[in-house]
């Protein structure tokens, strides 16, 4: 894209290219304090694996942080983050039944 007013203007240029004229301007904007609680909760995980959301929600609050049950539920999965912990074993059959 040449922005300096070159031969083709603006929405020229991005109807050639099939781009929208307003995805040109958007720039993402990461918020310092969702990356200061995605850290934090990165180091409480790391800490102990075991943690589900209920349990980091807790330990966030008991660190002064105001944070709800979705927000962080959402940070688990946009981070790829599941709690570690012992999974029911129903397909096994116990040893004594044959």
């Amino acid at each position: 894209m040449d922005r300096d007013g070159g031969t083709l203007s603006i929405s020229r240029q991005c109807r050639l290219l099939s781009l929208g004229r307003t995805s040109l301007y958007y720039h993402a904007v990461e918020d310092k304090e969702l990356l200061a609680l995605m850290r934090r909760i990165d180091e409480l995980f790391t800490e102990d694996p075991t943690r589900g959301v209920k349990r980091m929600c807790s330990a966030l609050r008991k660190d002064g942080l105001a944070v709800r049950l979705y927000r962080v539920r959402r940070l688990f999965g946009r981070m790829g983050l599941s709690a570690i912990y012992c999974k029911p074993r129903l397909s096994n059959p116990h040893p004594g039944h044959k």
